[in-house]
C-alpha cells in the first residue's frame, strides 16, 4: 500500500515489545493515522523470542497479514541478531533500529553477515532507561528510537502523546511519569548525537 510504513519488532517475552507496539499505533491513531499493531503469538514465555508488528498509513488500511517487507526493523535485544536474521525482508532503503550497549560499527558488521549493507542505528536502551527510571524497561527509550528514525509522526506529536497515555496510567506516580518523558527525551538527544557524529565521518 503507497503511504504506508510498515514496522517489524524483535524482542523476547518480558521485554515489552508487544506493548510497545501497540503503543506507537494508540500513538499514531490519536495524530490521525490509520494503523494496525499486533503481535505473531509463539511460545508464550518469558525469554522467548517474540515478533510484533505495525502498520502506519494515510489512508485506510486493507491488509490483515504479517508484515513480510518491512521498512524499518526494531531489534529490542541484541542477543537475537546471533540467531535470527532479523534483516529479513527488509526494503533496501530502511533500517534496523537495534538496542545494544555496543558501537554502531561492530552491530553494522554482524548484520552484513546476513547480507545487509543498509542503515543501522543504535540505541543503548538500557543506560538510558536506568538513568531516567532507575531500572531497565527498554519500551519507552526503543518507542523513541523508532519515532526519530522513521518520522511516522513528528517528535512534538509523539512527546505530547506519550505525555498523556503515562498521565493515564500513572496517574498516582507523577515520578513515573517524569521518568518515562525523561527516557524518550534522552533518546531522541542520543540519536541527534549519533546522526551528527555519522554525518562527521562522511564528510
Amino acid at each position: 500500500m503507497k503511504n504506508t510504513v510498515e514496522i517489524r519488532w524483535h524482542g523476547r517475552g518480558g521485554q515489552g515489545a508487544k506493548t510497545a507496539a501497540l503503543l506507537l499505533a494508540d500513538v499514531a491513531f490519536k495524530t490521525g493515522k490509520y494503523v494496525q499493531g499486533f503481535p505473531e503469538y509463539g511460545p508464550e514465555r518469558m525469554g522467548a523470542p517474540i515478533t510484533a508488528y505495525n502498520r502506519i498509513s494515510e489512508e485506510p488500511i486493507t491488509i490483515h497479514s504479517n508484515i513480510y517487507t518491512p521498512d524499518y526493523v526494531v531489534v529490542v535485544d541484541d542477543g537475537l541478531l546471533d540467531g535470527i536474521d532479523v534483516t529479513g525482508g527488509l526494503k533496501r532503503d530502511g533500517a534496523v533500529i537495534v538496542n545494544t550497549e555496543r558501537g554502531r560499527e561492530e552491530i553494522a558488521a554482524k548484520l552484513r553477515r546476513h547480507g545487509w549493507k543498509g542503515s543501522v542505528c543504535t540505541v543503548d536502551a538500557r543506560k538510558i532507561s536506568v538513568e531516567a527510571l532507575g531500572r531497565y524497561y527498554p519500551n519507552s527509550p526503543m518507542l523513541a528510537a523508532v519515532v526519530a528514525v522513521s518520522g511516522v509522526v513528528t517528535t512534538a506529536e509523539f512527546l505530547k502523546e506519550m505525555r498523556d497515555s503515562f498521565a493515564h496510567k500513572f496517574a498516582k506516580k507523577p515520578e513515573v511519569i517524569e521518568g518515562n518523558m525523561k527516557a524518550l527525551e534522552m533518546t531522541f538527544e542520543a540519536l541527534a548525537k549519533e546522526r551528527t557524529g555519522a554525518a562527521r565521518k562522511s564528510a
